[in-house]
C-alpha cells in the first residue's frame, strides 16, 4: 500500500500573497504587548510561609514556654525534650502541608510545542511560545496546535478536541468565509474553522492564523479559572482546630487562674507557671492534628493498594460523605477509544462484531468491514479509521467479493466537501483496473449512490434507530473504474450501497457493577458530556442510569442559578455540556448541599475537578492538567476504581470517629489529674514533660489502632453522611466524658490511696501514671467497634493492636527499669502489689464501659 504522504507538503511551495505573514518588526511588537505564547505561573506557597503558620498553633507555645521555664530552673534534659518534641509538631505540619500545585506548569507545557508559521513569505520552525498574534501557522496530521487561530486554509483537515470538550471523535475543519469568520468559536461541532490550542490535528491539512496566545486562548482561560479557585478546604481540619481553639481559650483561662492560685497559696511563682503550663497541656487536645495527619497518610497508602492515587489527603476524609458523584462519559465511563459495534446490510441484517467470535465475520458484513477499511487512510491517526482497521483485521483471508488485497496500491484519495460528507479512495488492483471504496455521512452515500425513494426510507429508518442506541453511523460503498479515465469528483462513479457501520466508544465492563454498588451506598451518580444528547442517553442506560430527562448546554443557558440547583436536583444526565458548564453544574450541587465528586481526564474536566470536594482523575487516559487539578488519581482508569476508594474513606471515617473519641475521653482524667492536686492542695503528681509524654507518644501511637481496624460490616448498605455532621457529635462527646469521668475516678482514687498509705511522692507518681496509662489502654478495647461486643473486641484481628501493647508496655518499663529516664521523670520503684492495683482497675474500667455501651449504641453510629 502507499505510504502516507507528509501532510505539510499539502499545502506546498511559496505562499499566496495574501498569505506571508508577518516581518519581524511586528513579532517583536506583539510579543511585548501580548507577551510569550505561555500560561502565567501559579503563587506558591513557601515552606518559610508554612513554618511561620505553624508557629502560631497554641500547642507549640505551650511546649516552647515549657521549655523556657525548665532552662530558667535549670532542668536542661527536661527543656530538650519538650523543645524535641516542638520540633517534632513543626516537621510534621510541613511536612503534611508542603504540597504544591503544578496545575499551570502542565498546561503550559502542553501549550508550547514547536510550531511551522510563515512569516516574511518564508517557512520556519520555531518554539510554540515565540508564536504570536497574527502568525500564519502550518498544519499537518500528527502536529498539535500552538494557539487559537482561523484557518485560512484547510485540506481535508479534522482535529481531536478531546482535551478540551473530553470527546474522542475528531471534527472537521473548514476555511474561514466570511460567514464562519464572524461566528465565535468554541471547542467541538464540525465544519468550524477555529483551531485550539493544545489540540491534535489528526487528518489533512491547512494554514491558520492565529488569533489568541497564552492565558487568552481557550486552554488559558481554563488555567486562568484554575488560578481562580480555591481547593475545597479539608472540612475535618477546620473542624478540629476550631475544637482546638475552644479548649485554649478554655484551658488558657483556667491554668491563668491556677498560677494565680499556686503562686499566691505556696509562693513558688516559676513551680506555678509549670503547673499552669501542664494544666493548659492536658486541656489542649493538640494530638487532633497529629492524629488526623497519621490517619490521612496511612489512608492515602491503604488506598494506594487499591490502585487510587491520594493527592491531597484532605479528600479522604470526605470520600465517606460524598452524595453526588459527577463523571465524564468519555474515558471515565467508556473506553476512550473508537470500536465498530454494529453493521448493517440494506436489507436490514445486522451483525454485532463483539457477539461474534474471534474468528471472521460472516461474508456479507466482511465486505463491508473491509470496503471500509480500503475507505480508511493506510496508517490513520482518526480514531474512527483505526477502528475500521481493527475490525477489517478480522477479514482474513478476504471474501471473493471484496476488493481488498496488500498488494493494491493507493491511486488517488477523494477528500471530504464542506458540500459532500463523504471521502473516497481509488485502489489500483493491476493494470489499468481499480476499485473505490467510499465512506461517509449515510446521506452523502445515498446521493453517491442515487438510490430511490424507498431505498433512502429504509436506510433513514436504519439510521435512525442505530442514532438511539448512541451509535456515530457511517455507510460504505464501493465502485469499479479505470485508472485512465478517474472522474473529477465522486459523484462520478456508480456506487454500491453495500450497507451502514455503527461505531461507538465502548462502555467499561466494570461500570454497571459500580453504578449499582454506588446506588446501594446512596451516592447519585450524574454524567455530564460534551456528546450528543442520544448517545449520552444510551451510554446511561447501558451504565444502568436512568435517562429520561436529558440536560442540554442550552438548556443550562437559559437557567439562573437558582433554577440549575433545582434541575440538578433531579437529572442524571447532562449532555452538549461546555466546560464553563461543568464547573457551573458542581457549584450548583454543592449550593443545594451536595457533597460533590467529580471524576474526568481531560484539560475540559480540570477546573470542575478542582472545585469540586473530591477530584478524581483518570491516571492512564487522563491529561497531566486533569490529574495535577485533582485529589485523587485512579491509576487504573477503572470507574470501579471509585467504589473500592469509597469503601475505605468511609472505613477510614469511621476509625478516625473512633480515635476521637479515645482521645477526648483521655483528656478527661489527663486534664483532672493535673487539676486535682492544685484544688487539694496536694503534691502535683504530673508536670509538663508527662503530660508531654501521654500526649505526643502514648496517645499517637495508641491511635494507629483503630487506623487498622477492618470495616463494620454495614460500611457499604448505609447512606452518606450528612455534609455538615460533625465529627464531634453531642453523643460522642457525651460518651467520651463518661469514659473520661470513669478513668479519672479511679486514677483519683489510687492517687488518693497512695498519699494516705504515706507513700513517697516520686512512688505516688509512678503508681498514679502507671494507672493512667493501663486504664488508657482499656479505652482502646472499649472503642475498638460500637456495634461488637468485648469478645470481639479482643479476638478480632489487628496486628497494629498488638505492636502498640509491646510498645506501651516496653515504654513503661523503660521509665522504671532506666535509672536514667526514672530520675527524669521523678519516678519512684514500684512493686508486684502496685502492678496488681493498676491492672485490677484498667480490667475494672474495661467492664463497667462495656456494660453501659449498649446504651449508647445506637447514637455513636456514624
Amino acid at each position: 500500500m502507499m505510504p502516507a504522504a507528509d501532510t505539510h507538503d499539502l499545502v506546498p511551495g511559496e505562499p499566496p500573497a495574501d498569505l506571508r505573514g508577518l516581518d519581524e518588526a511586528t513579532v517583536q511588537a506583539r510579543l511585548r504587548e501580548d507577551g510569550p505564547n505561555v500560561l502565567p505561573r501559579a503563587a506558591r506557597r513557601t515552606p518559610l510561609r508554612i513554618v511561620r503558620d505553624v508557629v502560631r498553633e497554641p500547642m507549640l507555645a505551650l511546649l516552647l514556654g515549657g521549655g523556657a521555664v525548665y532552662l530558667v530552673l535549670g532542668n536542661l534534659q527536661e527543656a530538650i525534650i519538650l523543645l524535641a518534641f516542638a520540633t517534632m509538631s513543626v516537621v510534621i505540619t510541613v511536612v503534611q502541608e508542603a504540597r504544591t500545585e503544578r496545575v499551570l506548569e502542565a498546561l503550559r507545557d502542553l501549550t508550547s510545542p514547536r510550531a511551522l508559521v510563515i512569516r516574511e513569505g518564508a517557512r520556519q520552525r520555531i518554539a510554540g511560545q515565540d508564536v504570536v498574534r497574527g502568525d500564519l501557522v502550518v498544519l499537518g496530521e500528527g502536529d498539535r496546535v500552538p494557539a487559537d487561530a482561523i484557518l485560512r486554509r484547510a485540506d481535508d483537515l479534522q482535529a481531536d478536541e478531546s482535551l478540551l470538550t473530553g470527546e474522542s471523535v475528531p471534527v472537521r475543519k473548514v476555511a474561514a468565509t466570511i460567514a464562519t469568520g464572524a461566528v465565535p468559536g468554541r471547542p467541538g461541532g464540525d465544519d468550524l474553522p477555529q483551531v485550539f490550542s493544545g489540540t491534535l490535528v489528526v487528518r489533512g491539512a491547512g494554514i491558520a492564523e492565529v488569533v489568541a496566545t497564552g492565558a487568552r486562548s481557550e486552554i488559558g482561560r481554563i488555567g486562568q479559572t484554575l488560578g481562580a479557585l480555591e481547593a475545597e478546604p479539608p472540612r475535618l481540619q477546620a473542624q478540629m482546630h476550631r475544637v482546638v481553639r475552644v479548649f485554649a481559650v478554655a484551658g488558657g483561662a483556667v491554668s491563668v487562674l491556677a498560677v494565680v492560685l499556686y503562686g499566691t497559696l505556696r509562693g513558688s511563682w516559676l513551680d506555678a507557671l509549670l503547673a499552669g503550663i501542664a494544666l493548659g497541656m492536658s486541656m489542649l487536645p493538640e494530638e487532633f492534628p497529629v492524629v488526623l495527619a497519621v490517619f490521612m497518610a496511612m489512608g492515602a497508602w491503604r488506598i494506594s493498594r487499591a490502585r487510587v492515587l491520594t493527592r491531597r489527603a484532605s479528600a479522604i476524609e470526605t470520600l465517606g460523605s460524598a452524595t453526588v458523584l459527577c463523571t465524564d462519559k468519555t474515558g471515565t465511563l467508556t473506553e476512550n477509544r473508537m470500536s465498530v459495534a454494529e453493521l448493517r446490510l440494506p436489507d436490514g441484517d445486522v451483525c454485532q462484531p463483539r457477539q461474534v467470535a474471534d474468528g471472521p465475520l460472516p461474508p456479507p458484513f466482511a465486505v463491508v468491514a473491509d470496503v471500509g477499511r480500503l475507505a480508511s487512510a493506510p496508517e490513520p491517526f482518526d480514531p474512527m479509521e483505526k477502528a475500521f482497521h481493527d475490525l477489517g483485521a478480522r477479514v482474513s483471508p478476504p471474501p471473493a467479493s471484496s476488493p481488498g488485497h496488500d498488494a493494491w496500491t493507493l491511486a488517488r484519495t477523494y477528500p471530504l466537501r464542506p458540500d459532500l460528507l463523504a471521502m473516497a479512495q481509488v485502489w489500483r488492483t493491476g493494470g489499468d483496473t481499480a476499485v473505490v471504496a467510499a465512506k461517509g455521512a449515510p446521506e452523502a452515500i445515498a446521493a453517491l449512490c442515487r438510490l430511490d425513494g424507498p431505498a433512502r426510507a429504509a436506510s433513514t429508518t436504519q439510521v435512525e434507530a442505530m442514532a438511539a442506541a448512541g451509535l456515530r453511523v457511517i455507510a460504505v460503498a464501493q465502485a469499479s473504474a479505470s485508472l485512465a479515465a478517474l472522474p473529477e469528483a465522486q459523484e462520478g462513479f456508480a456506487f454500491t450501497h453495500l450497507g451502514l457501520v455503527g461505531l461507538a466508544d465502548p462502555l467499561r465492563a466494570s461500570v454497571p457493577a459500580a453504578v449499582a454498588e454506588c446506588r446501594s451506598a446512596g451516592i447519585r451518580v450524574v454524567m455530564i458530556t460534551g456528546d450528543y444528547p442520544a448517545t449520552a442517553a444510551a451510554i446511561a442506560r447501558q451504565a444502568g442510569l436512568d435517562a429520561e430527562v436529558v440536560v442540554t448546554g442550552d438548556d443550562l443557558e437559559t437557567l439562573s442559578d437558582q433554577a440549575l440547583a433545582e434541575r440538578a436536583r433531579r437529572a442524571t444526565v447532562f449532555a452538549r455540556i461546555m466546560p464553563e458548564q461543568k464547573l457551573r453544574i458542581v457549584r450548583a450541587l454543592k449550593a443545594d448541599g451536595d457533597v460533590v465528586a467529580m471524576t474526568g481526564d481531560g484539560v475540559n474536566d480540570a477546573p470542575s475537578l478542582k472545585a469540586a470536594h473530591i477530584g478524581i482523575a483518570m491516571g492512564g487516559r487522563g491529561t497531566d492538567v486533569a490529574r495535577e487539578a485533582s485529589s485523587l488519581v485512579l491509576l487504573d482508569d477503572d470507574f470501579g476504581s471509585i467504589v473500592t476508594a469509597v469503601r475505605l474513606g468511609r472505613r477510614i471515617y469511621d476509625n478516625l470517629h473512633k480515635a476521637i473519641g479515645f482521645i477526648l475521653a483521655v483528656h478527661v482524667p489527663i486534664a483532672g489529674m493535673a487539676l486535682l492536686p492544685l484544688v487539694l492542695g496536694l503534691p502535683v503528681v504530673l508536670g509538663p514533660m508527662h503530660i508531654a509524654f501521654l500526649e505526643m507518644v502514648i496517645d499517637p501511637v495508641c491511635s494507629l489502632v483503630f487506623e487498622a481496624e477492618v470495616a463494620e460490616d454495614d460500611v457499604m448498605r448505609r447512606p452518606p453522611r450528612a455534609p455538615d455532621a460533625p465529627l464531634f457529635s453531642p453523643a460522642l462527646i457525651t460518651w467520651s466524658l463518661t469514659q473520661g469521668a470513669s478513668v479519672l475516678l479511679l486514677v483519683g482514687t489510687i492517687y488518693l490511696m497512695a498519699l494516705r498509705r504515706g507513700l513517697a511522692v516520686p512512688d505516688v507518681r509512678a503508681l498514679t501514671f502507671f494507672s493512667l496509662v493501663t486504664a488508657i489502654v482499656s479505652l482502646i478495647f472499649v472503642n475498638r467497634s460500637f456495634s461488637t461486643s468485648l469478645i470481639a473486641a479482643f479476638t478480632r484481628r489487628n496486628v497494629a493492636l498488638g505492636w502498640v501493647l509491646v510498645t506501651v508496655v516496653s515504654m513503661l518499663a523503660l521509665t522504671v527499669l532506666w535509672p536514667a529516664v526514672r530520675v527524669l521523670f521523678r519516678f519512684g520503684p514500684l512493686h508486684a502489689d502496685d502492678l496488681a492495683v493498676t491492672a485490677g482497675g484498667g480490667l475494672l474500667v474495661l467492664l463497667v464501659l462495656e456494660a453501659a455501651k449498649p446504651l449508647w449504641r445506637g447514637r455513636l453510629r456514624v
